[in-house]
């Protein structure tokens, strides 16, 4: 549970349960079992990418980086740089994971259709290649990082967990997919601030090392803004109801503490970023849920 980080697993679960439960408001359909199994592939698959980001940092040096740079806050499970697990076990529990999600995928794909292993294999590819070579795109700089989260940690699950539903594409869902999947593309976002200097000695090129903190806390800011735009287009569009408008406030707590920062900060000026982040991607993805469900039953 340590090593793959699993106190963040929500945000990969709450958009499969967003996915599910539009599937039953819009469809009335709703297969018990075939959302379970959802659920479990998804999550190991997330447990996954956690542990192949840290088994490909630690092979890239940036973890050593981070640990060697004063100031600087790991966000790494620290079971290889601290020698809890051998190179060898890490590996195995990490792939392990892994074979648990593609037998999922595989299974699913028997009973919804071919284009649940379509996504599966959409979302190991990038999860393996954010951080391995040769593309190791989530140290590029350029935004594909981002772009990659807010596949994998919204569009993909949200629409996902719908067609293994329904076998089909609802607009909806894709729709769905943008509040929560950008508020999970800023948690991400926001952890580079912990050790963008170590990422830049390691030659890891977030947006944040690319940009500078300035810049990158304007994106920031730019990102919470949008997720709660979306969310408020999914009631204009009717992929939520009106009374989805109640997560709104969850945005409060994390803008407050953007008024906190300065335009350089040290590392542990943003754990509390971090944390309300996480906080308010959890609060309004659960009132996201409330909703869809109170829609579905009255």
């Amino acid at each position: 549970m340590k090593a793959s980080r699993i106190q963040v697993l929500p945000v990969m679960l709450i958009p499969v349960a967003l996915g599910g439960l539009g599937a039953y408001v819009w469809n009335g359909t709703f297969h018990p079992l075939l959302f379970i199994l959802t659920l479990i592939g998804a999550g190991t698959a997330h447990l996954f990418s956690n542990m192949i980001n840290d088994l490909w940092d630690y092979y890239n040096g940036t973890d050593a980086a981070a640990q060697a740079t004063e100031g600087a806050i790991s966000t790494n499970s620290g079971y290889l740089t601290k020698g809890t697990w051998s190179l060898r076990t890490f590996a195995a529990v990490t792939w392990g994971l892994f074979a648990i999600a593609a037998i999922c995928g595989v299974i699913l794909s028997i009973y919804s259709g071919w284009l649940v292993l379509v996504i599966g294999i959409l979302g190991a590819l990038i999860a393996y290649f954010y951080v391995a070579p040769p593309i190791q795109f989530g140290y590029r700089g350029k935004g594909y990082s981002e772009v990659a989260i807010l596949l994998s940690f919204g569009v993909f699950p949200v629409v996902g967990a719908y067609f293994v539903q329904t076998s089909i594409i609802d607009y909806r869902a894709i729709l769905l997919s943008l509040p929560i999947g950008l508020l999970t593309t800023l948690i991400l976002f926001n952890h580079h601030f912990l050790h963008w200097q170590a990422d830049r000695q390691a030659g890891k090129r977030t947006l944040v090392v690319v940009w500078g903190e300035r810049r990158a806390l304007v994106f920031s800011r730019l990102l919470l803004a949008l997720a709660y735009l979306t969310l408020v287009l999914c009631v204009l569009t009717a992929a939520l109801p009106i009374y989805a408008l109640l997560a709104l406030p969850t945005a409060i707590p994390l803008y407050s503490v953007y008024g906190r920062l300065n335009a350089h900060n040290e590392s542990p000026a943003y754990l509390p970023l971090m944390g309300a982040s996480l906080k308010a991607t959890i609060r309004c993805g659960i009132i996201l849920i409330l909703c869809l469900f109170l829609q579905g039953i009255i």
